[in-house]
């Protein structure tokens, strides 16, 4: 039973916390939230096509700037520090420099609409509801999200008489989609405007739909192409086939060392040396993994052996192949391939140092018989980030959320995809607290992107407990 629910017995601090949570649900009840995520989500603000540059700039001008200037921010829009990338809001809403600030992150950028790839009677920048979800692009990805935690500060505004009783800060980018291009230079600038206490922030999915989640940080990713050339031209297969190395067949081969054919990394160099970690052991006994949807299994036999999902995929490194060609896929041609190339990402954990990951695949690679299998691009697109499962924020906003939600909250320690986490650990040494409100099976990249409304109301509680809880003494 929720807080909500046994307002009547509650004392008179507690019913006041109470009313902030039943102001909250009203937001969705009545088809607030819902309006509000409408009216956001047809600004076409893709950051992946320059045909809508326009529209990253509506967006944080003429949708998050009035809003959030009537909830008593003082509102600053800035060019990027990089060219050719999306501008950067920031906000701030300090009553007392003495008590907790809390940094609120979120990005109102997109992929791209893809609208010709929608299932029918549904469109990128429509919020359209069918089957019990909300469809559009944005919905999970980030505009959703974001939109929750600061809809709940509206309403523990409204129900504490316009008062908090702490600080918040807002940074809100236009460049996620592109890898947050700029971010770190910016933050790095602007270390003091943006100083807090922690973030408190909400982006990717919960472990579960229906488990309220806390990730303490993120994977990182590391980008690779491994390329086999070995002639300037293909050549006829029959007069040449049997007696001229195929290098698709070499890649095959060289990919296979890497991992054996049941998902276990033979690289053993990129992975965590003494294992997963006591403390990430511990926070995710018993952590369950799934509500992914139809386009994805979780098989038993995948990956590393010996450990739980949960633990392969928060506690482990993996290795993708994103993609591999050699020769013309939708053309073929009776010849020998001249050369082969496959692009490889390993996500990867703190545990483990990605300056290492290329010299360790030559290592391997050579060992093997593959001198010929070249190692290129290879490098960072987002690093690692984790704060300690036990940090005392982390613990608050748990005990937070479990007062408001009355269900058991899972602590993470990082989830399985990447944000910018690292960027505010590095410049503004923050803890990190993620409170996401979508699920695996969301389509956030894909068509048919959607909002789970059952964790999108508990978002609203969540946050609105936890902005009540920054305003009490014991904060």
């Amino acid at each position: 039973m929720t807080e909500t629910e046994t307002r009547p017995a509650a004392s008179r601090a507690a019913a006041s916390r109470a009313g902030a949570l039943a102001r909250a649900a009203e937001m969705f009840d009545t088809g607030a939230l819902k309006a509000r995520l409408t009216e956001f989500v047809a600004i076409p603000s893709t950051a992946q096509d320059p045909a809508f540059d326009a529209a990253l700039h509506q967006y944080l001008d003429q949708a998050i700037r009035p809003w959030v200037e009537r909830l008593g921010f003082t509102v600053t829009i800035h060019p990027n520090p990089l060219e050719g990338f999306g501008p950067i809001l920031t906000a701030e809403r300090i009553e007392d420099p003495a008590r907790p600030t809390v940094l609120l992150y979120g990005h109102g950028d997109t992929v791209r609409g893809m609208d010709e790839q929608w299932s029918p009677g549904l469109t990128p920048w429509t919020v359209t509801e069918r089957d019990g979800l909300w469809y559009g692009r944005g919905t999970a990805d980030n505009k959703g999200q974001h939109i929750i935690n600061l809809m709940a500060l509206e309403a523990v505004l409204e129900a504490r008489g316009g008062k908090l009783g702490g600080n918040v800060k807002l940074v809100l980018e236009m460049a996620e989609e592109r890898g947050s291009k700029g971010l770190r230079e910016f933050v790095a600038a602007n270390a003091k405007l943006l100083a807090a206490d922690a973030l408190i922030a909400s982006d990717g999915p919960r472990v579960m739909p229906e488990i309220p989640t806390i990730a303490t940080g993120t994977r990182g990713t590391f980008h690779f192409d491994l390329v086999v050339k070995l002639r300037d031209g293909g050549v006829h297969s029959g007069h040449w086939g049997g007696l001229t190395t195929d290098p698709a067949v070499m890649l095959s081969h060289a990919l296979g060392c890497m991992m054996d054919r049941n998902g276990k990394i033979l690289v053993r160099d990129w992975l965590p040396r003494n294992g997963v970690p006591a403390e990430v052991r511990g926070v995710l006994q018993g952590c369950e993994v799934g509500g992914g949807g139809e386009a994805a299994t979780i098989d038993a036999g995948w990956g590393e052996p010996g450990l739980t999902a949960a633990e392969k995929i928060y506690g482990w490194n993996s290795l993708i192949i994103l993609a591999m060609t050699s020769g013309q896929p939708h053309a073929p041609v009776n010849a020998v391939a001249p050369d082969a190339c496959a692009h490889c990402q390993i996500r990867y954990t703190v545990d483990t140092d990605p300056a290492t990951f290329a010299e360790s695949l030559r290592r391997h690679l050579d060992a093997n018989g593959f001198q010929n299998v070249a190692i290129e691009n290879a490098g960072i697109r987002m690093p690692a980030s984790r704060t300690s499962p036990d940090h005392p924020w982390v613990r608050w906003a748990r005990e937070s959320m479990e007062r408001s939600l009355g269900k058991h909250v899972q602590v993470i320690p990082n989830s399985s995809g990447g944000l910018p986490g690292d960027v505010f650990v590095d410049h503004l040494g923050v803890p990190l607290v993620w409170v996401p409100h979508s699920y695996n099976g969301c389509k956030q990249h894909g068509p048919d992107e959607h909002l789970l409304p059952a964790p999108a109301r508990e978002g609203l509680l969540a946050f609105a407990g936890m902005w009540w809880d920054l305003g009490e003494k014991a904060a």
